[in-house]
């Protein structure tokens, strides 16, 4: 084959493959600001005339969910502001020149804040001990005195669907607590709610988005690189659950919004001393036991015993 020709059908396959590549990237974005966009609604995350901090610590997860949020204002119904605020904790060999240049490149405002936190974790951490759980504190403590200061109604943190439902399980597994990582919050010191627009977004397709948009990631030295953190077992569980057993993972992060307090056992949230028979048959009641969850096909008991309950893995 001439050279021309190869030349030629060479060009056409490229081309083929930018138009496919662009469009599979637009369904990308299309979900994801379609998830983002849900999550803000269904929990009025922001409104008219809100000022957003968006806390961003050069991972992937704060790129995309400063990225959208930029994209989705452009065709909101409402007005907002939108600030990005880094703490730069004086990691040694931070490179803190990336987050400015991006910034300033995007046309977006932004503060940055010093404080050499990295020196009182490590001060303070036994070497080989976890750091996260201070460093979280301490980091917490300067954002919401910097939202104060910037006048920030709403702070925006990046957590998305996957480190709501590793944060279950590591209340469930360490913690003793039926506790997870709501999308919209009070915090702390109650003077800030806290949003998590990326709260219905999956893990993998953040990191699909990052890799598009050729985010300027940083990694975290200090806490990432850890090695054996229990949110990195749930992870590893978790991811392992999903490919053995897909769709478990969305069931599970489902539930937190499916919540039935009187088939726990917390009595403030449901009042079992006052609870009297009424005499009135309930769906809600025991045999809520006995429905699909406990079998593949829906069937429920072993034939001839109706109290029998079969669980099929």
């Amino acid at each position: 084959m001439p050279d021309d020709i190869q030349r030629a059908v060479a060009e056409r396959a490229a081309d083929r493959r930018e138009q496919r590549d662009a469009y599979e990237n637009n369904k990308l974005f299309k979900r994801l600001a379609r998830q983002v966009g849900q999550a803000i609604a269904d929990y009025t995350m922001i409104e008219e005339g809100d000022r957003v901090m968006v806390c961003l610590s050069g991972g992937k997860d704060s790129y995309a969910l400063l990225d959208i949020l930029l994209r989705l204002r452009e065709r909101a119904p409402i007005h907002f502001d939108i600030v990005a605020v880094n703490l730069d904790q004086k990691q040694p060999g931070f490179p803190d020149h990336i987050l400015p240049e991006y910034l300033t490149r995007r046309g977006v405002p932004y503060h940055i804040e010093t404080q050499d936190t990295y020196s009182i974790v490590k001060r303070l951490v036994p070497e080989g001990k976890t750091t996260c759980s201070l460093c979280s504190r301490l980091r917490r403590g300067v954002l919401y005195r910097v939202a104060g200061e910037l006048g920030a109604t709403k702070i925006a943190l990046g957590h998305h669907r996957d480190d709501i439902v590793q944060t279950v399980f590591l209340n469930l597994f360490y913690g003793g607590k039926l506790k997870g990582m709501p999308p919209k919050l009070q915090s702390d010191d109650g003077r800030n709610i806290v949003i998590r627009p990326l709260a219905y977004v999956k893990e993998a397709d953040l990191e699909n988005y990052a890799e598009l948009r050729e985010f300027p990631i940083i990694p975290c030295n200090l806490c990432g690189s850890q090695p054996n953190l229990k949110r990195a077992e749930m992870k590893a569980l978790i991811r392992d659950w999903e490919k053995r057993f897909p769709g478990r993972v969305d069931n599970m992060f489902n539930a937190l919004s499916s919540v039935v307090p009187s088939h726990l056992m917390d009595r403030e949230l449901f009042d079992f001393a006052g609870l009297k028979a009424s005499g009135r048959a309930d769906p809600a009641g025991d045999i809520a036991f006995d429905e699909d969850p406990c079998g593949a096909d829906g069937e429920t008991g072993v034939a001839g015993d109706p109290q029998a309950i079969r669980f099929i893995p």
